[in-house]
């Protein structure tokens, strides 16, 4: 018997990492380009709806196997591409042991990104998990995050709100019911920040307690309990069946060595 396709009655969105980076290049791997022609192969089930990607060169190489299979195109967001916000270390030199292996030039630290933070600093500072505090920080008084966090999320609430999705205070305002798929191709660092958002956490605990595989398929849905009150709930977080499906090994990229003495896997 012929199973009956389910009505969709809620907002769905899709965060689409994307496939193992050759970041010198702003391009995949080869490993990365089957990653992306695995996800293409499930690119119709998963019912994208309408398609956005970021500007940088590894998300648009992800999504252009699947909008080739399912005929789509896909729109250009800037506020997409992976999270921006810069730490100088030179106002705080104390932040070093925040960030190991912080590379000098000059006698001074290079500018990096701020998320990459050792466990056993941010662990220790509890102003890292809470979802105001952490706008108290060392990180954030020696960095951009505030204002580049703040643009990303006003962007965000932006888009939400042009499909009926208005923030007001810690949940959305339904001023109009949605049915309709978003697909980003984006980053792991950005779907944090946006999942952060959605979810009123920091996006420190996000950062670095999910790991969000090259090609992993995040989704979360809209939950209306309340008539005109909606919240989003994660319905599979970094979902790769499609790799072990194809008989792929997920990528290594965003994690770290599982037990230090395993050189290979430390960078």
């Amino acid at each position: 018997m012929q199973q009956k396709k389910r009505k969709e009655n809620r907002m769905r969105i899709l965060l689409i990492r994307h496939g193992d980076p050759d970041y010198e290049h702003d391009t995949l791997t080869e490993k990365g380009r089957r990653e992306a022609e695995l996800l293409a192969k499930r690119a119709s089930s998963l019912a994208m709806g309408s398609c956005y990607q970021s500007p940088l060169g590894r998300a648009m190489d992800t999504a252009q196997p699947c909008l080739k299979a399912t005929g789509k195109d896909a729109e250009v967001l800037e506020w997409l591409r992976e999270f921006p916000a810069q730490l100088d270390l030179n106002k705080d030199p104390e932040l070093s042991r925040a960030y190991p292996g912080a590379k000098m030039a000059d006698g001074k630290y290079l500018i990096r990104n701020v998320w990459d933070m050792a466990p056993g600093y941010w662990t220790e500072h509890e102003e890292y998990m809470d979802r105001r505090e952490w706008r108290n920080s060392k990180v954030a008084e020696c960095s951009d995050m505030k204002v580049v966090y703040d643009r990303v999320i006003r962007e965000f609430d932006a888009f939400l709100a042009e499909h009926g999705y208005v923030r007001e205070r810690n949940h959305y305002r339904v001023e109009k019911e949605s049915t309709e798929t978003v697909t980003f191709f984006c980053h792991f660092a950005i779907s944090c920040v946006l999942l952060s958002h959605l979810w009123n956490v920091s996006p420190f605990v996000l950062w670095h307690g999910l790991v969000l595989a090259p090609t992993s398929v995040t989704e979360v849905v809209t939950e209306e309990r309340e008539q005109g009150i909606a919240y989003f709930r994660g319905t599979k977080v970094g979902d790769i069946s499609h790799l072990y499906a194809g008989g792929e090994e997920p990528a290594f990229a965003a994690r770290f060595c599982e037990v230090y003495s395993n050189e290979d896997q430390r960078h």
